[in-house]
């Protein structure tokens, strides 16, 4: 399965929107505020409803198939009271989000809430086999492998101010590892990784380790978070729990990335392309830009035929806009392009005024 298309009218930001989506990789950039985690939020909080229902014991009704998409809704934007009413559009008066995810390229799931009924959706089908096999994986910009030893009990006996998508990884992670080789494609994927992390990812009694040969066991609150968010997707590999039924969101991949691990991690994103996973990432960062978009303008950097979108948001006159193409160059509002300008702009000046 993948996501072809998104219409949304009247949510959060967005007055209108009605993407394409690539079903391979899609690079979403823009300034603050223009909703690029809002997009992968809704777009995660969909699909995990649908993988829930799926997992159903039975069939659900149309008032259960409603609160799982509320109740998911509420624990991923976490309004305030659990109002989902106020991810509509704000006007005066009444509003109300219409939204559409097309999946697969032909078959559309529909539903809408407005702000005089803040806790209830109208969905047009039922979720629970709407598609056959989805597992949506939602990354943060915050690891959450160094707390997993008891963040999920603590998350559902207390309420923490954490959004649900942590708890969710948090509950992958806890997922014990599959018994037997790894496939070929598992190690084609865990090569990249293991340019920069040269170890083994280890789970011991819901504590995670990373085994270094020759220096032994280190703790995970002891590495990096660059190594930790690494030692996340490395296990979730190692676990079966990122497979080719699999949609990664990833929220600013850079963050607290050293420059020089973006790279690999980039190879091993196409991999998980390849291996059929459809991979999204909000991202700020040039070198997360620039990495995927020479994957797409020179084909000798993989054998596959991996089909990279760039999808660049910007406000204009109060409202959200979007442009897309499969290259940085295709672009004409590159917010990050247009800073690294400005930055030479006024070296420049600098340069020639101390002169």
């Amino acid at each position: 399965m993948y996501i072809s298309k998104l219409f949304l009218k009247d949510f959060m930001l967005f007055n209108s929107l009605n993407i394409d989506f690539s079903k391979n990789i899609n690079i979403i950039s823009g300034e603050n505020s223009t909703g690029k985690t809002a997009i992968l939020k809704l777009l995660y909080s969909v699909t995990k409803s649908i993988s829930e229902a799926n997992k159903a014991k039975s069939e659900l009704t149309k008032e259960q198939n409603e609160n799982l998409l509320v109740s998911k809704l509420q624990g991923v934007f976490r309004p305030d009271d659990d109002k989902i009413g106020r991810l509509v559009t704000r006007i005066q008066g009444r509003n109300r989000s219409d939204i559409v995810i097309t999946v697969n390229s032909n078959s559309k799931l529909e539903f809408s809430f407005s702000t005089n009924k803040e806790k209830h959706v109208n969905i047009g089908q039922t979720l629970r086999r709407f598609v056959k096999a989805v597992e949506p994986i939602y990354f943060p910009p915050k690891e959450i492998i160094s707390a997993t030893e008891n963040f999920t009990s603590l998350y559902k006996e207390y309420h923490i101010a954490f959004e649900e998508t942590y708890y969710d990884l948090a509950l992958l992670l806890d997922k014990p590892l599959k018994r037997g080789a790894n496939t070929a494609k598992q190690n084609k994927i865990l090569e990249s990784f293991n340019r920069i992390i040269n170890g083994n990812i280890i789970q011991r009694g819901k504590k995670f380790y990373l085994k270094v040969d020759g220096q032994g066991e280190f703790e995970m609150g002891l590495l990096s978070e660059g190594y930790r968010k690494l030692s996340t997707i490395i296990y979730l590999i190692l676990s079966g729990s990122l497979n080719n039924n699999s949609i990664l969101f990833w929220d600013e991949p850079e963050t607290n990335m050293n420059p020089k691990m973006i790279e690999p991690i980039v190879q091993a994103l196409v991999v998980l392309a390849t291996m059929g996973v459809q991979i999204f990432i909000a991202t700020h960062d040039y070198f997360v830009q620039q990495s995927f978009s020479m994957i797409s303008e020179y084909k000798q950097l993989t054998l596959d035929n991996i089909d990279v979108k760039f999808i660049c948001l910007y406000k204009e006159d109060d409202s959200i806009f979007f442009e897309s193409g499969p290259t940085l160059l295709d672009l004409q509002h590159n917010a990050i392009m247009q800073e690294f300008d400005h930055l030479y702009d006024r070296e420049q000046r600098l340069f020639y005024e101390d002169r």
